[in-house]
């Protein structure tokens, strides 16, 4: 069966994250498949929203599968990687119709920045959110998603996230805007159902310009991380966590 199921169901285009074993995380197939789905939903007049889910109700994307980082050999790879997943949120970020988020379990890592370039979001209590790099990975952010995560929750909360390696209930992720509705996980099929009705009884042409006026005050002053990205990508901490965490092993963080 697909990695990643995408199926046209009358006006809404539905995107399942399908690999519920790995809680969903996301290979280089996926990250293309999900660009491509961006493609159809601009492409094809019929569709009006494109609605983006995590098979198996534990997760809905838990970040990128991390053996692909073992191919890495320096900080240019991460460059590269990092560019690649920027050119999929951006196509992401701008399809024309609404897109939404529907958020079981963990959405962490690469989950969360695919749900925060989604125009709303809509989970249940179990739902968490996070990018926990600081105690897994040791990696970084595009300096895009530091902005994503800033433009949504905010400077004071984003460094709390990350620094901590926090992880934020569903209820805090509500509260502080970032989830539009919280339900009960009985309650999500009819939540979702009247969601997708109210959007696509609305403008287009409205809604996108609303989308696309965010994206532009957002991105309007976005300076270059690359060199961010190659330093850490680039590091032995980097490279000997990805090791320890294929191995379930602790890493000894050196600071280079």
């Amino acid at each position: 069966m697909s990695e990643l199921v995408v199926t046209a169901d009358g006006p809404v285009l539905r995107v399942v994250f399908n690999r519920p074993d790995r809680h969903n995380a996301l290979t280089w197939a996926m990250w293309d498949g999900l660009e491509e789905a961006s493609e159809r939903a601009d492409a094809d007049p019929a569709i009006k929203l494109l609605v983006l889910s995590g098979a198996g109700g534990r997760a809905f994307v838990a970040g990128t599968d991390i053996s692909q980082f073992t191919a890495f050999t320096d900080g240019a790879d991460g460059v590269v990687y990092e560019r690649r997943l920027q050119r999929v949120i951006d196509r992401l970020e701008r399809v024309k119709v609404p897109t939404v988020a529907v958020i079981e379990g963990h959405c962490l890592g690469a989950g969360l920045i695919v749900a925060s370039v989604c125009d709303l979001r809509i989970a249940v209590p179990a739902a968490t959110f996070g990018v926990p790099i600081a105690r897994t990975l040791g990696n970084c952010l595009s300096m895009n998603t530091y902005s994503l995560l800033v433009h949504h929750l905010g400077p004071a909360r984003t460094l709390d996230m990350l620094l901590r390696a926090r992880t934020y209930t569903a209820e805090e992720a509500h509260a502080a805007g970032f989830v539009a509705e919280l339900c009960g996980p009985d309650e999500l099929p009819e939540r979702l159902a009247a969601m997708e009705e109210r959007l696509l009884g609305h403008a287009p042409l409205t809604m996108w310009a609303a989308k696309e006026a965010l994206r532009r005050l957002r991105v309007a002053n976005l300076p270059d991380g690359d060199d961010i990205v190659a330093a850490v990508l680039g590091s032995d901490d980097f490279h000997r966590a990805v090791r320890a965490f294929l191995a379930k092993e602790k890493v000894d963080w050196q600071g280079r």
